[in-house]
């Protein structure tokens, strides 16, 4: 009885180390060698694995910048939408490489469909999700490039960035938005779009994606593109484009000299964080008729300004 137990530890133990063994050297053999930069990297990126940088999480973009560091020697179509140019500066150091200048995004809302411009025609009663309801049907206002307004964008954001009115029925950005595009890749409707901040935070687009013609269009929302190509015709910077009955305005080549929301027949164009546009004097001095006396310009009637404070209160 004895024997049989010591045979049987002694097999055991031989089977272990010959096993232990052959282990070692696999492991010596197929060893991956990870180069210690990523793990540098990886920590002086935010951890928010959003995604927004396009891959799956900060340990695969910090293994994208290494790889192409020693390859190219450049940082460029790299960019951490969370961090900025500041963890990329910081993250461009530790490759001994210069960070390019990045245009700062912020995702945007193409579908002005509130409630007030296209009143709802149907009642929805269904799971509220936008990408169920977009394979259901056109919306409950019938425009089938609308929003649909069950917040799917909101749910898919992960910095509070994104939310939706109560009082219009569509998603509102604040600048919390960290240009990550995870609302983008929510939207069954391709509604949302990554476009850059602008100078001192203004930007102009047009605020809508229905490519139907303008008669349908408007049908279904009060303030949809007609493709009527008057913001086209205006545009001296050639930054308007007129496809599929849709105006498209590329920021990169716009000015924001904002002649082309000025002609717009529907107000489809919108314009944000401008100052007020100054009222013109449009009061001129009547032509006279033989005989009369001229008008002077200080005696003309002015209009009162919007909002101007009432000189006259209390008196």
């Amino acid at each position: 009885m004895n024997s049989i137990l010591i045979f049987s530890i002694l097999s055991l133990s031989a089977i272990g180390l010959v096993a232990a063994i052959v282990l070692y050297f696999i492991a010596r053999k197929f060893r991956v060698i990870e180069d210690p930069r990523i793990d540098t990297v990886e920590a002086s990126l935010p951890a928010a694995n959003c995604g927004g940088c396009g891959f799956p999480g900060c340990r695969n973009f910090a293994e994208a910048i290494v790889k192409q560091a020693d390859k190219d020697q450049t940082l460029e179509g790299l960019n951490c939408p969370v961090g900025g140019m500041d963890v990329m500066k910081v993250v461009a150091g530790i490759m001994g490489l210069e960070a390019e200048e990045a245009v700062p995004l912020i995702a945007v809302v193409r579908c002005n469909g509130s409630f007030a411009n296209a009143p709802s025609k149907v009642k929805y009663d269904g799971p509220a999700t936008c990408a169920f309801a977009h394979n259901l049907y056109a919306g409950t206002n019938g425009c089938s490039y609308g929003c649909l307004g069950l917040g799917d964008c909101v749910t898919a954001c992960d910095f509070d960035a994104i939310h939706m009115n109560p009082e219009t029925g569509l998603p509102v950005v604040n600048d919390k938005c960290v240009a990550c595009g995870a609302c983008v890749k929510a939207c069954p409707r391709d509604i949302i779009e990554l476009r850059a901040k602008g100078k001192k935070d203004r930007r102009i687009y047009v605020c809508c994606v229905n490519k139907e013609k303008g008669g349908p269009a408007r049908k279904n929302c009060a303030v949809a593109c007609i493709g009527c190509g008057k913001c086209v015709e205006v545009c001296p910077y050639e930054a308007i484009t007129l496809e599929n009955n849709l105006a498209y305005i590329d920021y990169e080549k716009c000015k924001l000299c904002r002649k082309c929301v000025v002609v717009c027949p529907t107000e489809a164009i919108h314009e944000i964080n401008f100052p007020p546009r100054k009222e013109k004097e449009t009061a001129e001095t009547p032509a006279k008729a033989d005989g009369d006396t001229p008008v002077p310009a200080e005696s003309k009637p002015v209009a009162k300004r919007e909002n101007a404070p009432d000189e006259t209160a209390g008196n």
